[in-house]
């Protein structure tokens, strides 16, 4: 026998009264979520009531229905409309579209409540986005649509980018494939066929990390905070057919730049235009270069200059700011703080007289003619001259008495092509600007004969000298004050004149090493600027260029600052380099690798050398992102103790890296390689140089994860309330 299929009614729909409704305490909602009130009550202002109520009669104790009806599901529609009627537009006996529920129903007004919201799907991500696309293809700007679901037109903006995906991923994103965060990548490239491309090759990965996908979608391109794009500008780049790439969901310092190849185009004119503006000054040569590198002026003589002096205007404007620096500062000199603003205004008033107190220097006209300059960009993309410079076959050559035999060795010793005029410059045709050394302007100059006598046999000049030689090594050999002098001498002549043509009778020097292996921040580091700055001391001081006036200096030099400037002379010699060995004899061998680094730990034992105190400091480009994993827990495990450790051992390498770098500073913790040898544990309690201060374990394992970021303490929060329309 067929059972028969139960009927289901639906509970009836009518209009009621607004001021017939009352809220019930049946309703389950007590959380205050998704839209507001106030945004819902605009909503249903401007489209009408979308769904309708929920109720049932409010019964008398004696059963009889008092003509109010209660609203267990449909609370925050009914607030809104509250809304709507408080602020008078609408009134109070509206009719209202209602769901009635008979009384006498089975079904609890708390089930009903509880099924409204839990049976409700909320909206896809892709379909909102497809959704605004929809909206604007009809019409509508990004700022209506925005004003019609109460978001901002970035977000719109957003919605609308997210959408234009290529559509095979968006696909996979519908089907659970990929993750909101990851969608949001992709939008960083408009290319469908790249984004494809990428996600081909990452999908199967285990770094699938948004970043990632960020990173390869721009590998090609330049970001805008490069020095390169802010030398040339992204307006100029732009206007010379240049495309740009943007993140609307993440901060991207101004975008990418697409096109290197334009962009260093750019970047190549505007060094070479900037370099023939300075070609005017009557420099012989220019080298333009994007990076130059520390020693970039090993070997040339560096030229001293005035500064020049003030105009009238600026002599004027310079008085006018430092009148009111020094008004400022008498104000507030006798308060504990000086107001913000204060502060701000003097910091102002400094870098405007810095400004006009650096002057450009002003060279020997002479001088100009034999040397050169380095056009190039510094680390922030300013334009930076450095002027100055004389090579070695650019210095000024004492004609010498060659015909009458004066100097014989110097004779037999000097090539043809080495005799100059009696000015001591070399004639040349024009400024030569050059790049990587290759000519890209000016005039090369042309050979010239100088009609020079032709050297003495190279074999009588060889045993006449030799007999000279022997008698100065007797002569040196009594006389060690002599010999100092000779040595500081030569030494001197090393470091400041690596070009001098001069020579030396003394078979002793020091070679400075030029670092061909360099992280790109060597050269503004502490120590390299405290080297440059003694360096400089020191030029400003000796009579360079004249050997027997320096002869002469030295001599009287006081014996702590003979020392001293021995000292300095020495340091520039120093090769503390790990350099690859070589087994077929070029280049260092395996034990000679040995013994150099341990020559050079001796050297720092004496010196007391501390890396720290010199200014290095892990980073996560310096070394956390250049060494695996396992040593970059090794680092914060040695400076912060295990419990810290454990906290980084799953995240991905990247962001590792990153919190690693903020652990670690100040820390004072070294790789092997920089930490000295003789300062290593006494016991099980003391730590080695460079493993940071000792760690309790204890301790280390309660780190408080208020210290750490959220991500290194819990899972990513859950994406949030879902993006609804409007009810």
């Amino acid at each position: 026998m067929t059972k028969a299929v139960q009927k289901i009614t639906l509970s009836p729909s009518r209009d009621i009264p607004f001021d017939k409704l009352v809220l019930s305490q049946s309703n389950v909602r007590r959380i205050k979520a998704g839209v507001s009130v106030e945004e819902l009550a605009e909503d249903i202002g401007r489209r009408g009531l979308l769904q309708s109520l929920s109720v049932r009669p409010v019964l008398a104790n004696d059963g009889t229905e008092t003509g109010k009806f209660e609203i267990p599901a449909g609370g925050r529609r009914f607030q809104a409309l509250s809304l709507l009627v408080k602020q008078k537009r609408l009134a109070k006996t509206t009719p209202i579209p209602c769901i009635v529920r008979d009384a006498a129903s089975d079904i609890l007004a708390e089930d009903d409540s509880l099924a409204e919201n839990m049976q409700r799907v909320a909206l896809h991500p892709l379909d909102q986005f497809r959704a605004f696309v929809s909206l604007r293809d009809k019409g509508q700007s990004d700022a209506e649509i925005a004003a019609a679901f109460f978001v901002t037109p970035q977000i719109v903006k957003q919605r609308l980018k997210l959408a234009s995906v290529a559509p095979a991923l968006l696909e996979i994103y519908a089907e659970d494939g990929m993750t909101l965060e990851q969608l949001m990548a992709f939008t960083v490239n408009p290319d469908h066929a790249r984004q494809v491309q990428v996600w081909d090759v990452i999908h199967s990965s285990w770094n699938k990390e948004p970043f990632q996908i960020r990173r390869m979608l721009t590998e090609a391109s330049v970001r805008a905070s490069d020095r390169r794009a802010v030398f040339v500008g992204v307006e100029t780049y732009e206007a010379a057919g240049g495309t740009m790439l943007h993140d609307l969901f993440q901060g991207d310092d101004g975008g990418w730049l697409e096109d290197p190849a334009l962009l260093d185009r750019l970047v190549t004119e505007k060094l070479q235009a900037e370099a023939e503006t300075v070609a005017v000054e009557g420099w012989k040569w220019i080298e333009v270069a994007l990076d130059l590198p520390y020693g970039y002026s090993h070997g040339l003589r560096s030229l001293s200059g005035d500064p020049a002096p003030m105009t009238d205007d600026e002599g004027a404007a310079h008085a006018k700011l430092l009148t009111e620096y020094r008004a400022l500062e008498d104000e507030y000199a006798g308060q504990d703080e000086i107001p913000d603003e204060i502060d701000t205004r003097l910091g102002v008033l400094e870098t405007e007289m810095e400004k006009i107190e650096t002057r450009p220097l002003i060279f020997d006209a002479e001088e100009i003619g034999r040397a050169g300059a380095f056009v190039t960009l510094d680390r922030y993309g300013a334009l930076a001259v450095y002027r100055g410079y004389v090579r070695p076959e650019d210095e000024p050559v004492e004609e010498t008495a060659v015909q009458d035999g004066a100097d014989p060795a110097l004779a037999g010793q000097r090539a043809d092509g080495d005799l100059t005029n009696g000015h001591g410059s070399a004639a040349h045709g024009g400024t030569v600007i050059t790049s990587g050394g290759q000519p890209i302007g000016g005039d090369l100059p042309e050979d010239e004969d100088d009609g020079a006598l032709k050297p003495l046999p190279e074999r009588l000049v060889m045993e006449l000298t030799a007999h000279r030689t022997l008698a100065l090594r007797e002569a040196i050999g009594r006389s060690p004050d002599v010999a100092l002098t000779l040595l500081l001498l030569k030494l001197v002549t090393d470091t400041f004149r690596t070009s001098s043509a001069s020579g030396s009778c003394l078979e002793a020097s020091v070679r400075q090493v030029y670092m061909s292996a360099q992280a790109p921040d060597l050269k503004d580091s502490v120590v390299a600027k405290l080297v440059e700055e003694r360096h400089a001391e020191w030029e400003a001081d000796l009579p360079l260029g004249d050997d027997a006036a320096l002869w002469d200096y030295l001599t009287v030099l006081d014996e702590g600052s003979r020392l001293a400037l021995l000292a300095h002379c020495l340091s520039l010699g120093i090769n503390a380099l790990h350099e690859k060995v070589n087994p077929y004899g070029a280049g260092i061998s395996a034990g000679g690798l040995t013994r150099r680094m341990e020559h050079a730990d001796l050297v720092a034992r004496a010196t007391g050398l501390d890396m720290v105190e010199a200014g290095w400091e892990p980073t996560v480009d310096t070394y956390l992102n250049r060494v695996p994993k396992a040593r970059i827990l090794e680092a914060v495990r040695e400076a912060k103790g295990e419990g810290t450790a454990q906290l980084l051992d799953h995240l991905k390498k990247g962001e590792m890296a990153s919190e690693a770098e903020r652990l670690l500073k100040g820390s004072g913790w070294l790789p092997e390689v920089l930490r000295r040898n003789d300062l290593v544990a006494l016991n099980g309690e003391d730590c080695a140089e460079g493993q940071g201060p000792d760690v309790d374990a204890e301790l280390a394992d309660s780190v408080s994860e208020a210290d750490l970021p959220a991500f290194l303490t819990g899972d990513l929060p859950a994406q949030g309330a879902s993006m609804l329309a409007a009810e």
